[in-house]
Formats: structure tokens, C-alpha cells, sequence
């Protein structure tokens, strides 16, 4: 007896689009209420569609991902985890775009070593182009700031009144509470820009 038929989608953020992944899902007859998806990071498998995924599936059935990274983006954790279904769950995997990743293809010895190969070159493959990118980004950053751009939201400006105010409080006309109060800010925040206006001119 055939087993069921499942498919899992992952990406990364909730502003990223699923729909390459679900029409790939559609071509291979998954059905829509088979389709589990994730919006969120690859770095584990703390997942809740997952979770719902692991549960359902038995020896037998069929799971199709579009793609290894979307199974997961750490190196030792997809390796584990593809363990886990093919061992211990008995379930077979299709990875779309590597055909070479079918489970139901090559049962004997050499299939099994050639896909475990393959598995772990794109597993490595996978993390390490997470790795790449995380270091550009920090590169990226630090080679903008040494520019000068400045990150984070942009200052505010001072109030018009706050030279006024500012010398009010340093004679001591008026408290620190009153002054921020006079200028609409938290005192902490009138103080910050008060050492930072002293020291600017």
C-alpha cells in the first residue's frame, strides 16, 4: 500500500514569497492540505509546521522539499534530521532540484553511499553560503561606517527653544526636570543632548 504524499516549504522571513516553492509542490500532485509551511529561519528545526509534519508522517510516505536549504541551513542539524526520516521514520525524500537526492532511487549500497555523499556536499554547501553572507553583511556594515553612514533611526532635532532652555538650566534658573519638560524630552534625553551640545561647541 502506497504511503501519503507530503510537502514541506520553507522561507526565511514572512516578507518572502512562497509560490516558487508551492507550484513546485503542485507539479509533483502534493495535496494542498499536505503542504506544511514555515516562516522563519533555517537555523533549526524548532519549527511548528515541522513539528506538525513529524508528527503525521509514517514509514511509507513521501516528503518533497524544493530544495536542501529548505530542509534547514546547519551542516550537522540536516544531516541529523535527514537520519531521522530516512532511518527512524522510514519516510523517503525528494529534493527537487538535485534529482540525485531520491530515496526511493538506488536502495542498494552504492545508491545509498553516492546520495549520502551528495547530501553532505550540499549540506556543507548550504551552510557555508549562510556563513558567506553573514560575513559580507558584516563587512558591508563596517565598510558603510567607515564612510560615515550612520545606522539606526536619525537623530531628532534640537527643539527651537532648547539653546534658551539649555542656558536657563546651566544657571541654574531652572531645574533638570523642568527643563526637559520645557523642551518635550525625558530628562535623560534633555541631559544626553546637553553634554552633547557642550561638547560640540
Amino acid at each position: 500500500m502506497a504511503g501519503t504524499t507530503y510537502g514541506y516549504i520553507r522561507v526565511s522571513t514572512r516578507e518572502q514569497n512562497e509560490d516558487r516553492q508551492l507550484l513546485a509542490m503542485r507539479e509533483q500532485d502534493v495535496p494542498e492540505r499536505n503542504i506544511f509551511l514555515d516562516k522563519q529561519s533555517g537555523k533549526d528545526f524548532d519549527r511548528p509546521q515541522y513539528r506538525r509534519l513529524m508528527k503525521k508522517l509514517k514509514p511509507g510516505d513521501l516528503l518533497y522539499i524544493k530544495s536542501i536549504d529548505r530542509l534547514g541551513r546547519n551542516y550537522e542539524e540536516i544531516l541529523a534530521q535527514w537520519q531521522v526520516l530516512t532511518k527512524s521514520k522510514g519516510v523517503d525524500i525528494v529534493v527537487l532540484d538535485m534529482p540525485l537526492l531520491d530515496t526511493r532511487r538506488g536502495k542498494d549500497l552504492m545508491g545509498t553511499f553516492l546520495s549520502d555523499i551528495v547530501l553532505q556536499v550540499l549540506s556543507f554547501a548550504a551552510e557555508h553560503e549562510r556563513d558567506s553572507i553573514r560575513q559580507r553583511q558584516t563587512e558591508g556594515i563596517a565598510a558603510a561606517k567607515a564612510r560615515g553612514v550612520r545606522f539606526g533611526r536619525p537623530a531628532r532635532p534640537l527643539p527651537d527653544n532648547f539653546h534658551d532652555v539649555h542656558r536657563a538650566w546651566r544657571r541654574k534658573q531652572l531645574t533638570l526636570k523642568q527643563a526637559a519638560e520645557a523642551c518635550g524630552m525625558p530628562a535623560g534625553t534633555f541631559y544626553t543632548k546637553a553634554v552633547k551640545f557642550e561638547r560640540a561647541t
